[in-house]
Order: C-alpha cells, then sequence, then structure tokens
C-alpha cells in the first residue's frame, strides 16, 4: 500500500476559495449589446459607411463649390474631371452636389416618415394591448380595413389627387406603413402589461397614458430599434422608386429617385448620370439593412454570452 505524507497535501480553507470575487464585471444590457456588435466587423463597416453618407448628404454640396441648381449651357454633359467631379448633367448643373443635395432630401425622408410610423404605431398598439376587450376588436378591425387596401395603389392615389410635393410623398408612404408597428407593439405589450411594475403603476393611481408611455413601451425599444433601422432605407427606396416612375418628386426638387429617372434618360450617351446617384442609394439601403442586421444580432439576448 502507497504511504503518503502529511507534506505532500496542502490545506485549502473556505476562505481561499474566493468566493465572492466577480469573474465578469457587470454590464447593462445596452453596454453588452455593443460589445456585441463591435466584434460584428461588417455592422461596423456599415456604421462606419452610414456615418460618412450622413457627413456627406450634409457638407457635400458645399466641398467642391459648385451650386447644385446653377445651370450653365456651356458646361452640358461634362464627364468626370477636376474641375466637375461627377461630372454635369444636361443643363450644365454640378453632379457631385446634386447627388449629396438629393441624398440629403431621400434620407430626410426616410428619418421622417419612420418618425412618423414609430409615433402612430406605438401609440396606437399601446392603447389596443393596454385596454384590450371590445377596444382591442374594434382598433383592429380599422386596421384590418386599411390594410386590405392595396399600399402602392393608395400610395399613387394620393400623390395624383394631392400632389407630389415632399410632405405629400411623406404622408402616401406612411398612410398604411404604421400599421404593421402597431401590430408588433399590440403583441408585445399584451406579454408585458401582467408584469408586476405595470400592476403596481396603475395600483399607486398611474394614468393609462403614463403606463403606457413610460412602463411599457420603453420595454419594446430593443424591437423598436431594429423596425427602425430596416424602415430607413425602405423609405428611401420607395422614395426613389416613385421618383423614378414620376410619380414622386418633381422638378425643381430632388433627391436620389429624381437623379436616376434623369440618368437613366441619358444612360445610353452619359452612363455615370445614372452611375453616381444609383450607387449612392444602393450603397446607403445595403449599409441600412447590413447595420440593421448586426443590430438585431446584437440585441438578442438569446445570444448572450
Amino acid at each position: 500500500m502507497t504511504k503518503f505524507k502529511k507534506e505532500e497535501f496542502e490545506l485549502i480553507d473556505c476562505d481561499q476559495q474566493n468566493s465572492d470575487v466577480i469573474t465578469r464585471p457587470n454590464i447593462t444590457y445596452w453596454q453588452d449589446a455593443w460589445r456585441r456588435l463591435k466584434k460584428n466587423p461588417i455592422a461596423m463597416i456599415s456604421l462606419g459607411i452610414l456615418i460618412i453618407l450622413i457627413i456627406m448628404v450634409i457638407v457635400g454640396p458645399y466641398i467642391n463649390g459648385k451650386d447644385f441648381k446653377t445651370v450653365d449651357g456651356t458646361k452640358k454633359n461634362i464627364v468626370p474631371c477636376g474641375e466637375y467631379w461627377f461630372g454635369t448633367d444636361s443643363l450644365g448643373r454640378d453632379l457631385f452636389s446634386r447627388v449629396w443635395y438629393g441624398g440629403r432630401v431621400s434620407i430626410a425622408i426616410g428619418l421622417i416618415a419612420t418618425a412618423i410610423q414609430i409615433v402612430v404605431g406605438c401609440l396606437y398598439g399601446g392603447v389596443m394591448a393596454y385596454f384590450g376587450g371590445w377596444i382591442d376588436e374594434l382598433m383592429m378591425r380599422f386596421i384590418e380595413v386599411i390594410t386590405s387596401i392595396p399600399g402602392l395603389l393608395l400610395t399613387i392615389l394620393i400623390i395624383v389627387v394631392f400632389g407630389s410635393s415632399v410632405p405629400t410623398l411623406i404622408f402616401a408612404l406612411t398612410i398604411t406603413s404604421w400599421c404593421g408597428t402597431a401590430r408588433m407593439i399590440r403583441g408585445q405589450l399584451m406579454q408585458l402589461r401582467e408584469s408586476e411594475y405595470v400592476l403596481a403603476a396603475a395600483a399607486l393611481g398611474a394614468s393609462p397614458s403614463r403606463v403606457i408611455i413610460k412602463h411599457l413601451i420603453p420595454n419594446t425599444i430593443g424591437v423598436l430599434i431594429l423596425t427602425i433601422s430596416t424602415s430607413i432605407p425602405g423609405y428611401i427606396f420607395d422614395e426613389a422608386g416613385l421618383s423614378f416612375l414620376g410619380l414622386g418628386l418633381q422638378a425643381p426638387n430632388t433627391s436620389w429617385g429624381v437623379l436616376i429617372s434623369y440618368g437613366q434618360n441619358a444612360m445610353a450617351f452619359y452612363p455615370y448620370q445614372l452611375f453616381f446617384p444609383a450607387a449612392a442609394i444602393c450603397l446607403t439601403v445595403l449599409a441600412f439593412n447590413l447595420f440593421g442586421d448586426g443590430l438585431r444580432d446584437a440585441l438578442d439576448p438569446k445570444l448572450r454570452q
């Protein structure tokens, strides 16, 4: 039998096990989401591209010193060169400044339309989920009536009747889009309305509007961020499509869709007039979609490690 000596053993006391030492620092949900987002190179590259694009649509029209509205008949259809970086169009206007100014309009339409969709959808869905009963049934029937009408047909009818201004275009694009957000918020809040903090707020005398705005909707912020990141490129693409078909903005207004429509007419002889605005809108939509995919993965608590 093997004999062990006392010196070969080390006495370990419970105090030496460091049971209270935190091996990982305590971080919040948003800190953990940002940590996981930074590990996604595609999402971070997309975020960088979006930041550059937003900066360019703000300062881009003034970089080369050319006015996007100035018409010069002696400088029509000039190919990209040192003086005109993106060339000129059929009226002699600088295409570089027009591309970034058009991007300003297109991105503004996407942001404003998304804000309207989120605000209306959250309030409408919050009321449905909080009150329930016949109020929920009545409001859901109203959504079903609106969504039963083809969205594109309704958008075209509104533009034809009220004209093709920026406010009309935003109204036409958001007339039915908020319904999907309202349904999503309703489903999320119906799971939260029986929570203890909601019952406690109601017991303390909080009004329904305060419960919805202060307690219910903030707990759906993750889903809302994902909706925002996917809705903005959708509105930009819809505006470009309508403008390309001649149903969106018209001269003297300009946007990426308007520039693509003009470039398509001159594509056979001056393809650069189509390439630059098309590349700008494709890059913007792609960056928003890729960033939204990365943001979805970062905000998913099931992927937390």
